[in-house]
């Protein structure tokens, strides 16, 4: 399973969620101040600076870039 953590006009984002949905890939997609807030955002991934932020089967792996390595 595949969280997307995002938000607005984020370019990454838009490409994390379609290359799920290339590879027909189950995906969350969760946007920020909708669904999570700054603080539930560092408190979730600490150490995070860019979107999107990517957690897949339980494990935080990164960015777009990062999930693009996993799936190939």
């Amino acid at each position: 399973m595949i969280e997307i953590y995002g938000k607005e006009q984020c370019p990454f984002c838009d490409q994390a969620k379609a290359l799920c949905e290339t590879k027909a890939i189950e995906y969350t997609y969760k946007q920020y101040g909708k669904d999570f807030n700054r603080d539930e955002m560092m408190s979730t991934f600490p150490t995070a600076r860019t979107f999107p932020q990517i957690i897949l089967d339980g494990e935080k792996i990164g960015g777009f870039q990062e999930l693009k390595n996993a799936l190939n």
